[in-house]
């Protein structure tokens, strides 16, 4: 089931013959989506610009899907905004096939009533283009992991708080040294 709403296409007396085509463009106003765990928010929902092609056997959707995203950020939790151009690719069948298992990218039938849903398709696209680390930017430094704080905004005084209780401690393999004296 996609998490779109239902893209269907009448292929009834358009693309009847092997090597006819079949352009198919729209928009889809959804407002959200899923990647994984994650939840995204679609800022002007989903464009789509899809060709139908008749390859005798089933009609072959290929094209492109475009978006503007906004997340949160993987490091420091700001929103993230990114850009989604994913690549349709997927086969419908007129007939079940003899051998399903020889499509190893799977296939999806085209119905009774000759059309097909491309909703699934176009999410599978946007799915698949979303980044797997979603950042705010290419630099961004994070949180610091001891005080929470925003590290792109400013540094905090963790690290240099850490290495000075490190070196004082036992733990360090040099704190034997620091009794140390030294003849003069």
């Amino acid at each position: 089931m996609s998490q779109f709403a239902s893209v269907v296409v009448n292929l009834e007396d358009k693309i009847e013959n092997p090597g006819d085509t079949l352009p198919v463009a729209g928009h889809i106003d959804a407002a959200t989506y899923k990647a994984g765990e994650k939840s995204f928010s679609l800022d002007d929902g989903i464009s789509y610009d899809v060709m139908l092609t008749n390859t005798g056997d089933g009609v072959l959707a290929t094209g492109i899907v475009r978006a503007h995203v906004t997340g949160e950020c993987d490091r420091c939790l700001d929103v993230a905004h990114f850009e989604v151009a994913g690549e349709i690719e997927e086969y419908y069948l007129f007939e079940e096939p003899e051998d399903p298992e020889s499509y190893e990218d799977g296939f999806e039938l085209v119905s009774e009533d000759r059309t097909i849903d491309l909703s699934d398709a176009i999410a599978d696209a946007v799915v698949m283009d979303t980044p797997f680390v979603v950042l705010c930017r290419p630099d961004c430094a994070g949180l610091c992991p001891t005080c929470g704080a925003n590290l792109n905004e400013a540094p905090c005084a963790c690290e240099d708080k850490q290495k000075d209780d490190y070196a004082a401690s036992d733990s360090n393999p040099f704190a034997a040294l620091k009794n140390l004296k030294f003849d003069e």
